[in-house]
């Protein structure tokens, strides 16, 4: 068992695991060469080939304890059926949702379309040393809600009127999404991965009245999942 694993099911480690927060060595010249070559972000991260390689480039580099599948949190909601872009210096952009069509997707749609995602898992976990963890990720239902019902006025300003008006489509949306976040954790640990890391990266934003709806409840959830099916993992509320 790693220096990571023990510390996240609470046994004796020698040193404090540390994270850096550029996953996958974005920084690194060699993702910015293949980066280059790939300008659509999504069919990169649905080439399971080069998924595994960026994955690597950072370990290759640097004394590390564990690698951070290349991926990305916004592969479901692209699963579940909206177009997801990335626009430089504007971030991602999502299409306009669908409820109903998002509604209908089944896990074994969901599955197939992230099959390359499980792919890449499953090649890095055997080209890595098995002393070192292999991390696999989710977003968290209200992070990825945020992006799915474009609820920011600008970068770190919530629409409050906006998630008032939608409340009872985000509530619909928190269950869906939990059902499938689960199902992506348990498809990543079944590939390969080790841990699963819950990024709510913008929980920092939502008002003090909806945390326990919009943030304690959901991760709590999945949470609970990992803890049922002794999946080791990390919940990461930005900003709380």
């Amino acid at each position: 068992m790693s220096k990571l694993t023990n510390c996240l099911v609470k046994r004796n480690t020698s040193c404090v695991p540390i994270w850096f927060m550029r996953q996958a060595g974005r920084y690194l010249p060699e993702f910015k060469e293949i980066r280059s070559k790939n300008q659509d972000f999504i069919k990169l991260c649905l080439n399971s080939n080069l998924s595994s390689t960026i994955t690597l480039q950072p370990i290759k580099r640097f004394d590390l304890n564990a690698a951070i599948i290349f991926s990305d949190i916004l592969m479901v909601p692209y699963a579940l059926g909206q177009e997801v872009k990335f626009e430089k210096n504007e971030g991602p952009k999502l299409s306009e949702l669908n409820l109903d069509f998002f509604l209908k997707k089944n896990e074994k749609e969901f599955t197939t379309i992230l099959k390359p995602v499980y792919e890449a898992i499953s090649k890095t976990r055997k080209k890595l040393d098995n002393k070192k963890n292999l991390i696999s990720f989710i977003g968290s239902p209200w992070t990825l809600i945020v992006y799915i019902l474009g609820l920011k006025k600008e970068k770190n300003v919530l629409d409050v009127e906006l998630v008032k008006k939608k409340s009872a489509e985000i509530s619909i949306l928190i269950e869906k999404l939990n059902n499938f976040l689960c199902l992506h954790i348990k498809n990543q640990i079944d590939a390969g991965a080790d841990l699963v890391q819950i990024f709510d990266s913008w929980s920092g934003l939502i008002p003090t009245d909806m945390l326990n709806d919009y943030c304690y409840k959901p991760n709590l959830y999945l949470v609970n999942f990992c803890k049922s099916n002794h999946i080791p993992g990390i919940c990461f509320p930005k900003g709380l």
